[in-house]
C-alpha cells in the first residue's frame, strides 16, 4: 500500500512531465514566429520601390482585366435592360455593376499610390510643384508635359491648369533649387504618369457604364440624386439591398472623408457630408441651409432605395415626386417670415360684470372717492397755464385750483358720512373704567364756609366739557360774544 509521501512524489513527477511538454510546444511556436518574421522581412527587402510594377499591381491583375473587358463589351453591344425594364440582383449585369463600383474605389486608391511614386521621383526636379498642384491627375499631366525642361516659358501648360496657377508655377520654377533628373528616373516617372492617366480613363469608362445602367437598376434613387451619385452610393454600400437596409443617418455619411484643417477654423468646412454633396440640389441650396438639405436628401434617398429594392416603381415616378417635395421644402425654408399683423382689441363683453354690493362696498367707495379738490387739480382749462408748486411749470401742477374759470369761489371739503360715523362711534365709546368708582372717591367735601358738604363726584366730570374747552374743541362751537 502506497504511503502519502509516495503519492506526493508521483504528482510531482506528472507536473514535471507536463511542464516539459509545454516548453517544447512554446519552442515550436517561437520557431514558427521567427520563420514568419524572417519571411516578411524577406518580402519587404524583395520589394523594389524604384520599380513601378512592384508599387502598382492593379492593371495587371486578372480581376481588373476581366471587368474592363466586360464593361467594353457592354458599352459596345448595349443592354437588354431597356426591354426588361428592371434588373434583378441575380442578374449577371447587376453583379457587373456592383463589381464596377468596387473597382472604381480600387482605381482611386491605385491613382493615389502612383501619385506618391511620381511625387517622390519628381521632387528632385521640382520640389515646389506638389504644393502648387494638389490633384493627382493634374499633377501627372503637368509632370509629363514639363519633363526635364528647366525653362517653363518654353512649356505650354494651357488647358492643363488655370491661368493663375500657371503663372505661379512659372515664377516658382524660375527660382527652384531642383536639378534635371537622370534619364532612367525620368523614364520611370513618365511611365507612372501614363499609367495614372490610363487608370483615370478606365475609371471614367466604368462610371459611364454604371450611370447608363442606373436608370434601370435604381430609377427612383437616380431621379433624386442623379445617376453618378446613385452609383457611388450603391457601390460604397455594397449593393442596392444593402443601401435599402441602411438608415438615413448612415447614407448621409457614405463617401465622407476625414478633413485635415491644419489648425484652421472649421466654421466654413462641411463635415459629415459624403457623396450627397455632389448632387445638384445640394449645390444649388444656400450654404446656411445645406446641412438641412443634406439630411432631407439622405432621408428621401433611403426611401427611394427601398422602393427600388422591392421593385415597387420601375418607372421612377415615385422618385420624381420625392424630388419635387425636396425642392418645395427648400424653397419654403428660403421664404421670409410672414409680417406681424396688428393684434385687434378683444370683443367687449356685453354682459354686465359681476360686482360686489352691500354696505362694505359702499364704505370702500366712500373711503376712496375722489374729492372736489382733486377733481379740479386733475382738470386743465383751455388756453390758461396752470400754476405749479415750484413755479414755471416745475413741481406738482394745481390744474384749475384757484382759477377764475372753475366756477367756485372756494373749494371746501364736503361733509363725510364716514367721518361723522367714526366720530360718533368714538364719542360713544367709553375709554374709562367699566363703571366702578374708585375707592378714594367720596361724596363729602370740606369747604371753609360751610364745613362738610355732600357733593356729587360725577358732576365735576360733566362740567369739563363746557366752558373754554367746549369753545375750542367742540364740533358745533362758535365764537363767543362778550357783552360790554
Amino acid at each position: 500500500m502506497a504511503t502519502l509521501a509516495d503519492s506526493f512524489l508521483a504528482d510531482l513527477d506528472e507536473l514535471s512531465d507536463n511542464e516539459a511538454d509545454i516548453m517544447e510546444e512554446e519552442d515550436v511556436d517561437a520557431g514558427k514566429i521567427d520563420e514568419d518574421i524572417d519571411g516578411d522581412l524577406a518580402d519587404i527587402e524583395a520589394l523594389n520601390y524604384d520599380d513601378l510594377d512592384n508599387v502598382s499591381k492593379l492593371q495587371k491583375s486578372q480581376r481588373y482585366i476581366d471587368i474592363m473587358q466586360k464593361v467594353e463589351d457592354a458599352l459596345q453591344n448595349g443592354s437588354e435592360m431597356a426591354d426588361r425594364g428592371i434588373v434583378l440582383e441575380d442578374d449577371p449585369e447587376y453583379q457587373l455593376i456592383v463589381d464596377c463600383n468596387a473597382l472604381s474605389v480600387d482605381i482611386e486608391n491605385e491613382i493615389i499610390i502612383i501619385h506618391n511614386f511620381i511625387r517622390d521621383k519628381y521632387r528632385l526636379k521640382f520640389p515646389e510643384l506638389e504644393s502648387l498642384v494638389h490633384h493627382p491627375i493634374d499633377y501627372a499631366r503637368v509632370v509629363k508635359k514639363i519633363g526635364n525642361e528647366m525653362d517653363l516659358t518654353l512649356v505650354n501648360l494651357e488647358g492643363l491648369l488655370p491661368s493663375a496657377i500657371i503663372m505661379v508655377v512659372s515664377v516658382t520654377a524660375s527660382t527652384t533649387t531642383g536639378k534635371p533628373l537622370p534619364e532612367d528616373v525620368l523614364q520611370k516617372t513618365v511611365e507612372a504618369c501614363d499609367r495614372a492617366l490610363a487608370l483615370d480613363a478606365a475609371k471614367k469608362k466604368v462610371l459611364v457604364f454604371v450611370e447608363s445602367r442606373m436608370v434601370y437598376i435604381a430609377p427612383n434613387l437616380s431621379a433624386i440624386v442623379g445617376s453618378a451619385v446613385a452609383a457611388k452610393l450603391m457601390g460604397t454600400a455594397g449593393g442596392l439591398s444593402s443601401l435599402a437596409k441602411m438608415p438615413a443617418c448612415n447614407v448621409q455619411l457614405l463617401g465622407a472623408k476625414k478633413k485635415n484643417l491644419a489648425g484652421f477654423s472649421s466654421a466654413t468646412s462641411q463635415f459629415r457630408v459624403g457623396f450627397i454633396e455632389q448632387t445638384e440640389i445640394f449645390q444649388s441650396t444656400p450654404p446656411p441651409l445645406r446641412m438641412r438639405a443634406c439630411r432631407l436628401l439622405a432621408a428621401k434617398s433611403t426611401l427611394a432605395a427601398r422602393v427600388d429594392a422591392t421593385r415597387g416603381d420601375p418607372t421612377g415616378a415615385n422618385g420624381r415626386t420625392l424630388r419635387d417635395e425636396i425642392r418645395k421644402k427648400i424653397e419654403k425654408w428660403q421664404e421670409p417670415p410672414p409680417p406681424k399683423l396688428p393684434k385687434p382689441l378683444p370683443v367687449p363683453d356685453s354682459e354686465p360684470k359681476k360686482k360686489r354690493g352691500g354696505r362694505r362696498l359702499r364704505k370702500m367707495k366712500e373711503r376712496y372717492a375722489i374729492t372736489d379738490m382733486r377733481k379740479l387739480a386733475n382738470r386743465m382749462q383751455f388756453g390758461v397755464p396752470e400754476e405749479s408748486s415750484l413755479g414755471d411749470g416745475l413741481g406738482e401742477g394745481y390744474g384749475m385750483l384757484g382759477q377764475a374759470g372753475s366756477g367756485k369761489l372756494r373749494v371746501s371739503a364736503g361733509p363725510s358720512k364716514l367721518a361723522a360715523k367714526v366720530a360718533k362711534k368714538f364719542k360713544e365709546k367709553s375709554y374709562g373704567s367699566s363703571g366702578a368708582t374708585s375707592g378714594l372717591t367720596s361724596s363729602l367735601a370740606f369747604t371753609p364756609v360751610q364745613g362738610i358738604e355732600l357733593t356729587n363726584p360725577q358732576a365735576h366730570l360733566h362740567q369739563l366739557g363746557s366752558g373754554t374747552q367746549s369753545t375750542y374743541f367742540s364740533e358745533t362751537g362758535t365764537f363767543s360774544k362778550i357783552k360790554k
